[in-house]
């Protein structure tokens, strides 16, 4: 080995350090490379993390702490009405509740658009109206109606003063109904058997792979009826002598909000600026709708603007190929 070793030369060995010493660097630079990187991105999430809070954290904070003036009040009730929706009556009632308690609110108009959904969560709702109305008596509230108000959400805003519609708005659907579906034949063609072990004879009841009995079909239309009949009380309740009679009333059908008015369904054309400003007498609107909490809604736009940025890297990267 000292043999081999003492016949390299000077040129050899500066060689072979020279190429240890470029590939240690190269990694060095590497890194810092990655470091530098990994800093800018993360910065740039930083800087739209603050720019977030910028553009919502003031605005909750003026929308509710600093009005000083009188105002008409609004809450949206807007979208199917379910308890893990946007029109959930959590939602609406938490708005109707700081919406009445605020001391300086002249009255309030619930803005709704909605082809229903629950009875239960609708009939919340129309209790909390009713609840509010006697413990405000001096603040009025009205439903205003913009595209479509029918079903559950007529049972809800038939609890106000007053409803207020557009001449092409959708009204009415005062009726309930269950879907459901059947697969009998299909398994028969198909050589399926179906196997149920219940305990309880009714607790397969309405099972879409076996044959509908009569039975289920009488009980189904006795719950259905019974909630139906409490829809149409409320509705009397509410509207009161206000109701024209007609045999189609409480049978499902809608009508134009035109023909609400005649139908005494409804009170009035208007848009909540009309009754903010003709009715209430306070022009100035402000939005009480419960809104989901301010970390949530910042993670939404994350996800929403990490997918845009994904779905351009794909497009970038593939949007050619063919």
């Amino acid at each position: 080995m000292s043999d081999i070793d003492s016949s390299k030369t000077p040129d050899q060995d500066n060689w072979h350090r020279d190429v240890v010493n470029k590939l240690a660097f190269a990694a060095i630079n590497e890194q810092r490379r990655a470091r530098r990187w990994g800093i800018f991105y993360k910065g740039l999430l930083a800087l739209y993390l603050v720019a977030l809070f910028v553009v919502y954290l003031p605005a909750d904070w003026i929308s509710l702490e600093s009005i000083s003036e009188k105002h008409t009040a609004l809450v949206e009730l807007n979208g199917a009405i379910s308890d893990s929706s946007e029109a959930s009556a959590d939602n609406v009632i938490g708005g109707l509740r700081d919406a009445f308690e605020d001391e300086n609110t002249a009255g309030v108009i619930i803005r709704a658009n909605s082809p229903g959904g629950s009875p239960v969560q609708s009939a919340y709702i129309y209790s909390e109206i009713n609840r509010l109305r006697k413990l405000y008596p001096d603040i009025p509230v009205y439903g205003v109606v913009t595209d479509i108000c029918a079903s559950g959400c007529y049972y809800a805003i038939s609890a106000t003063d007053d409803i207020y519609v557009d001449k092409a708005s959708i009204v009415g659907s005062i009726g309930v109904r269950m879907d459901s579906f059947g697969f009998v034949d299909t398994m028969e063609k198909l050589g399926v058997e179906r196997r149920l072990y219940t305990a309880g004879e009714s607790k397969g009841f309405l099972d879409p792979f076996l044959p509908s009995k009569e039975s289920d079909r009488e009980h189904v239309a006795k719950l259905l009826g019974g909630i139906h009949k409490q829809f149409i009380n409320a509705v009397k309740e509410g509207r009161g002598d206000r109701l024209k009679e007609n045999p189609d009333m409480f049978s499902g059908l809608v009508w134009t909000g035109e023909e609400s008015v005649e139908l005494g369904m409804a009170d009035a054309i208007g848009s909540s600026g009309y009754v903010a400003r003709e009715i209430i007498g306070e022009e100035e609107i402000v939005d009480f709708t419960q809104e989901p909490d301010l970390l949530e809604r910042i993670t939404d736009r994350i996800g929403v603007a990490m997918a845009r940025a994904m779905s351009g890297m794909v497009t970038t990267r593939f949007g050619m190929v063919h």
